[in-house]
């Protein structure tokens, strides 16, 4: 049976969310803080996490955070955290980190405790960082609460500060011909909030980088850069993958056949779980189509395919924040 998480938060709330991410984003290290940021080759970088957040089909208060640790610059999964959780704030545009970061956090003390050896050296996050409607998202909260190098990496463009995803704004992702190239997303403030980047040679949609924490924005696009092995960097996309398996595994769900090419492997919608797919056209400043609720059921495709969410049963993906 679908379960929905609470409706809407009370005013009340939405303005202690703000007063804590206010207070938060003073904290905020938009600098290289680690000496291997500052090396081209990254020498000294041994460790990158990244951290998921999956949802059971239909229903919105279920679902698996994981946490997975690569090598690097191997990109081999050397750590693993899937755990079932059960989320009560519902999806609020601009607020994620509430309904989230807590059971990411988590994740993170739990491997502090067990493995400390194997602790990340920076996350990358499924989300935005000082790319955000009050310059604080998801990355930027996870950096703050655990302290680490965080890198924002989102798949749609959140349209704020006067941003928008129009005519030039495809224009200028048509000019990007090969892997690694960039153009700087700037606001109407005149701020950088920003990069995006072409992250495979055969990608035809940009990633989204912005800083998260303690790391400056052109070390957050090589990095990220240097973790594609296709579309979506390998820490994000092992962290899906796995959390998705994890709900199978849990719940019973029959696992969907295995593509044969790796590119379009999240073209196919495993039954049960919803997918990370949809238009990857942006719906807004974080707002789901009309007529879709407002469950945060995100695009995370790897291969650039479209899934069509509404033939699926899943509303369609607004911005991650």
């Amino acid at each position: 049976m679908a379960r929905e998480a609470a409706g809407r938060p009370p005013e009340e709330t939405l303005l202690l969310w703000k007063r804590e991410q206010a207070q938060l984003k003073a904290r905020v290290v938009d600098r290289d803080t680690e000496a291997w940021q500052r090396d081209p080759a990254f020498s000294g970088l041994q460790r990158v996490g990244g951290v998921d957040v999956s949802f059971v089909k239909g229903d919105s208060v279920n679902a698996c955070a994981s946490l997975v640790v690569l090598s690097y610059p191997e990109l081999e999964v050397v750590y693993e955290d899937c755990r079932m959780v059960s989320l009560t704030a519902p999806y609020m545009s601009g607020f994620l980190a509430f309904r989230e970061v807590p059971f990411l956090v988590d994740a993170v003390r739990r491997l502090q405790e067990r493995e400390p050896h194997l602790m990340p050296q920076v996350l990358l996050v499924d989300g935005n960082g000082v790319l955000h409607h009050r310059g604080f998202g998801v990355a930027c909260h996870l950096g703050i609460l655990t302290d680490l190098p965080c890198v924002g990496v989102a798949k749609k463009l959140l349209q704020v500060d006067g941003l928008e995803n129009n005519a030039l704004h495809k224009e200028k992702i048509r000019l990007l011909r090969a892997g690694g190239d960039t153009f700087p997303l700037m606001g109407g403030s005149g701020t950088i909030l920003g990069m995006a980047l072409k992250s495979h040679d055969h990608s035809t949609k940009p990633l989204y980088v912005s800083v998260g924490h303690k790391v400056s924005l052109e070390a957050a696009v090589r990095l990220t850069r240097g973790c594609c092995k296709f579309r979506i960097p390998e820490p994000v996309r092992q962290a899906d993958i796995r959390s998705r398996d994890y709900i199978r595994r849990t719940l019973g769900v029959p696992r969907a056949p295995t593509p044969g090419q790796e590119r379009s492997q999240k073209a196919q919608n495993p039954r049960g779980v919803c997918p990370k797919g949809g238009s990857e056209e942006a719906t807004g400043e974080g707002r789901p189509p009309e007529g879709h609720s407002t469950q945060e059921s995100r695009d995370k495709g790897t291969g650039g395919a479209k899934l069509d969410a509404t033939k699926t049963g899943c509303p369609a993906s607004p911005v991650r924040q």
